[in-house]
């Protein structure tokens, strides 16, 4: 095609002129040449095109089958998910189920300690109640204010091993009455009671003011039979005595009545230290009064142990032993309002 436009633009030459028949025939073999390179540019163009395209297919194919391939591996992989998946949920299941099944045991737990721990709670409050009332008693029968003492502290570690805050104000209570008790004047019962015990003792060496050497005891009636003429002679003896007396009341006292005096006088002694016990002031003086009474009536008041057994028994009646001691209202009022909040 290129050669055509040449052939016709080529300046006229000088020749000779030719006979119009061989043109005719250049024209055809011109255009047969221009038409088998046509042809030859096409079939090379229309090869060159097939094997590039032959090329987009294998290079399509191949990579349809790495996408194929990718896309199995992809599905493989998204099965796989899929079945742990279904194992990780049904895990998750399990262990919710498991879970649920925990909560209800420590709901059932809690629910069993805290009637425990409630019933644990009323078990030591009623000992705690008992053991109040028990110092209560202790304090206004026999006024016994080391018993009641040791009960509150008794009370209070109980309450301490628990360590709940809803027991405070039961423990302040407790405090403070434990103050009041400790701070209260204190009775020497034991020593005023062994001191009375030392004036029983020796009531029976007490000599009598009508008495010179000895006392008339009462015997036994065998023996009084046995000895019926020694007995007769010490009455004809004792039937005139002349004696130095400060009062009338000695004389009018037989001899054989000295057992009796005494065991009166020991009675009263005896009665003097249940008062003390129980702290009964009027009683004990009163007992004590009467002591002294006999004791400076009846006996030798110018005896040493009479004398000194006077001196002790007027130290006695001037001991006071009714004391105002305080009470532990303020626990057994904490504990009654606890037990109503609870």
């Amino acid at each position: 095609m290129n050669d055509t436009p040449e052939t016709s633009s080529a300046p006229p030459v000088a020749a000779p002129v030719a006979t119009p028949q061989p043109r005719m025939h250049a024209l055809p073999l011109v255009a047969m040449l221009v038409s088998v390179l046509a042809l030859a540019a096409a079939g090379w163009s229309w090869s060159d095109s097939r094997e590039r395209i032959r090329d987009l297919k294998t290079e399509l194919g191949r990579r349809l089958a790495e996408s194929g391939k990718d896309v199995s591996e992809s599905r493989l992989l998204a099965r796989n998910a899929d079945d742990a998946m279904r194992q990780v949920s049904e895990k998750v299941s399990h262990i919710e189920s498991q879970m649920a099944t925990s909560q209800q045991q420590q709901l059932a737990l809690e629910s069993l300690y805290k009637d425990l721990a409630q019933g644990r709670d009323q078990w030591t409050l009623a000992e705690i109640e008992q053991v109040l009332l028990t110092a209560a008693q202790q304090l206004q029968l026999a006024g016994n204010v080391k018993a009641a003492i040791i009960a509150l502290e008794g009370a209070d570690t109980r309450l301490q091993r628990l360590n709940k805050p809803q027991f405070t104000a039961l423990r302040r209570a407790i405090a403070s009455d434990l103050a009041n008790l400790r701070a209260a004047p204190s009775v020497d019962e034991v020593g005023m009671s062994a001191r009375i015990e030392a004036l029983v003792a020796h009531h029976m060496d007490w000599p009598l003011a009508s008495a010179q050497t000895s006392e008339a005891v009462p015997v036994p009636r065998s023996v009084r039979a046995a000895n019926f003429g020694q007995e007769l002679w010490s009455e004809l003896k004792h039937l005139v005595q002349i004696r130095r007396v400060e009062g009338n009341e000695a004389v009018l006292l037989p001899p054989d009545q000295a057992y009796f005096l005494r065991e009166n006088l020991r009675l009263r002694l005896l009665s003097a230290r249940l008062a003390l016990l129980s702290q009964d002031q009027a009683a004990f003086r009163a007992d004590l009064r009467a002591v002294l009474l006999m004791l400076e009536r009846y006996f030798n008041t110018r005896d040493a142990g009479v004398a000194d057994a006077i001196k002790e028994v007027k130290r006695l009646s001037s001991l006071q032993i009714a004391i105002k001691l305080p009470g532990i209202d303020a626990s057994l009022a904490a504990l009654d309002a606890y037990k109503g909040e609870h």
